[in-house]
């Protein structure tokens, strides 16, 4: 009857609900899941590419790069060298000096020629000529540089300098292990050598493993792993030393933790730096401290402990290596190992010193005097 009240059972009502809840849901047609998933790890794969591919460098003297202020000098491959000279005129000089510089520095931050007094250049007849390695400063970077590609840029700055057939080089920190390619690649070009403080691969086959697991655990943990995607997979070191969610090099982010009470004493006399600090990472920072860190920490074409003396018959050279026992960069266990090893270097550790002991007052004239005169 119209308008009477109908009594629907709780089993009807289940059965009811389940029907409209079944009617209502809603389904992918066939295959749309498996479409929007490539097309989603397509997106990721293609963010992903993007992530690690680091930007174009800004090459000085393009349109879009930083001008060009120091002398440059162009290499056979088309490649510029900036450069800067210090001391005496070099057709004057009694002894003719390259010096190499570090990670995250640039021809001005030539300690050798910086701390050594006119007076004393003057007396002792040094010139010293500094140089931007590849993609630092103003020097073009080098995509396919390799651990023999800087030492044959060195012997090219000499030749076009017209520093003679025998020269000096010094170099430090990460500029200390180029030293390692000058002795294996242009012995014949070196009057003397001198490494301060050379930065060490801890793949180097020459190293017992122990010994260099040891000094590896000793670093920051962040370093430990930065050095390990320098090593293992370089493809990614631009994106491991950008990426936000871990803390990549303790060095190139500028941790206090890592310098030394020497280290820190020594500090104010960087205040110098302000002025040109700028110009070191203008051309991008893959170019320079990422490659720095590919080539030093990668696979190397041969191990400096199986190198031999260059002035095997008391030619008048010498190779010297300079290190300090609270390096809190470079482990001094390891120098210690190399100068057992290669006895024919001239080993100098200084008690108490940190990694910028070539800024304390007189030790970069004592390290000049020890491989020019053959001072102790």
């Amino acid at each position: 009857m119209v308008g009477m009240n109908r009594k629907i059972s709780a089993a009807s009502a289940r059965t009811h609900t389940r029907r409209a809840k079944q009617n209502s849901s809603f389904h992918l047609p066939s295959g749309m899941f498996k479409k929007i998933s490539v097309v989603l790890l397509v997106g990721f794969l293609a963010w992903a590419y993007k992530a690690i591919q680091p930007p174009s460098p800004k090459i000085c003297g393009t349109p879009d790069g930083p001008p060009i202020t120091a002398p440059r000098i162009k290499l056979k491959d088309g490649r510029h060298l900036a450069y800067k000279e210090h001391g005496v005129p070099k057709d004057t000089a009694k002894y003719k000096i390259i010096f190499v510089h570090g990670f995250g520095s640039c021809r001005h931050d030539a300690i050798i020629a910086t701390d050594l007094s006119p007076e004393v250049a003057e007396e002792q007849g040094v010139y010293v000529v500094s140089f931007d390695r590849a993609g630092y400063g103003e020097s073009d970077p080098n995509p396919k540089r390799t651990v023999k590609s800087t030492a044959l840029d060195i012997e090219e700055l000499a030749d076009q300098l017209g520093l003679g057939s025998k020269l000096y080089v010094i170099g430090y920190s990460m500029g200390g292990q180029v030293i390692w390619s000058c002795l294996k690649y242009i012995p014949h070009r070196l009057a003397g050598a001198t490494l301060i403080a050379p930065v060490v691969n801890y793949w180097w086959p020459g190293f017992p493993t122990n010994l260099s697991k040891e000094a590896y655990y000793q670093q920051f943990q962040q370093d430990q792993w930065t050095l390990r995607v320098s090593h293992y997979t370089p493809w990614l070191t631009y994106w491991w030393n950008t990426q936000k969610w871990f803390p990549a090099s303790s060095t190139g982010g500028r941790n206090p933790d890592i310098f030394s009470r020497h280290d820190k004493e020594l500090l104010p006399k960087f205040s110098s730096r302000e002025k040109y600090e700028a110009q070191v990472k203008q051309q991008g920072e893959f170019e320079s401290l990422h490659r720095d860190m590919m080539i030093g920490f990668g696979s190397w074409e041969f191990d400096p402990m199986d190198l031999e003396n260059p002035f095997p018959n008391n030619e008048g050279g010498s190779v010297h290596l300079w290190h300090g026992d609270e390096d809190g960069f470079v482990p001094v266990t390891l120098q210690r190992y190399i100068a057992r090893k290669l006895p024919w270097i001239h080993y100098h550790e200084l008690k108490g010193a940190g990694h910028l002991f070539p800024l304390a007052d007189g030790v970069s004239y004592a390290i000049l005097k020890a491989l020019l005169l053959g001072e102790k």
